[in-house]
């Protein structure tokens, strides 16, 4: 992770929030919305400060209502990051969860949502998560995926995606700023076998899709405006 971009305006956080419930998937407590009969899914990976995320998981109802099996799960096992502790800055939280053992733990929930019946999986991921879900795709683990404001995720790794990558980032950005999402396009330009879609959003900052003010009307069409770029990607591609 990256500037401090990552951690400004954090959420507060609310286990009973969001209209699905908490249940055990792939061994990690995971917030799931939507209906068991839904043969599609899609896995929301989590920005630094986790899954009782209030709007990251209105946006999983949200994709829910889509007719997809929404799955949120806690990546940090009880263990968000927390700006209020100063003994552990991000640097220091981070080396607990790196990125890459994330990706490790996404793997057995992937596997147990088809064993529970789910024929098809995407991933959408958030800042951290972003890395999550780009290795997902790297190794067509699966459909398809969408990064929002992702953090850490390098052109190589754009280079090694096998499925359809909708890649959603803002103006003021200084983890993934647009010079950075230009060169993913311009990857992806190259690549005509993986289909893809990048947008810059104007006037928003890193983090705006999980972390806006809901009394910021403006803030707020440019969340929803993600939103819906991102359940049009998963609604053509994971099916």
């Amino acid at each position: 992770m990256s500037g401090h971009q990552c951690t400004e305006n954090p959420p507060k956080l609310d286990p009973n929030s969001g209209s699905g419930h908490v249940e055990k998937l792939g061994g990690l407590d995971s917030y799931v919305s939507g209906s068991t009969h839904s043969k599609l899914a899609v896995v929301l990976v989590s920005h630094v400060f986790g899954y009782e995320t209030p709007q990251l998981r209105k946006l999983a109802d949200k994709v829910a209502e889509a007719g997809f099996y929404a799955v949120v799960p806690d990546f940090f096992h009880g263990d968000p990051y927390n700006p209020a502790n100063e003994d552990r800055p991000l640097p220091i939280w981070i080396k607990d969860h790196p990125q890459d053992k994330g990706f490790e733990d996404s793997k057995p929930v992937v596997d147990a949502l088809k064993n529970e019946g789910i024929t098809t999986v995407g991933a959408a991921g958030f800042c951290w998560g972003a890395k999550v879900a780009v290795e997902l795709a790297k190794q067509e683990l699966v459909k398809a995926v969408v990064l929002l404001h992702p953090s850490r995720v390098t052109v190589d790794d754009i280079k090694g995606v096998k499925v359809p990558i909708s890649v959603l980032g803002a103006e003021y950005d200084q983890v993934t700023p647009p010079e950075l999402v230009k060169q993913f396009q311009h990857v992806l330009a190259t690549k005509p076998e993986v289909k893809s879609f990048v947008k810059i959003f104007p006037r928003v900052r890193h983090g705006w899709t999980v972390r806006y003010d809901p009394n910021d009307p403006s803030e707020v069409k440019a969340a929803e405006e993600a939103h819906k770029d991102m359940l049009v990607w998963l609604t053509n591609h994971v099916k």
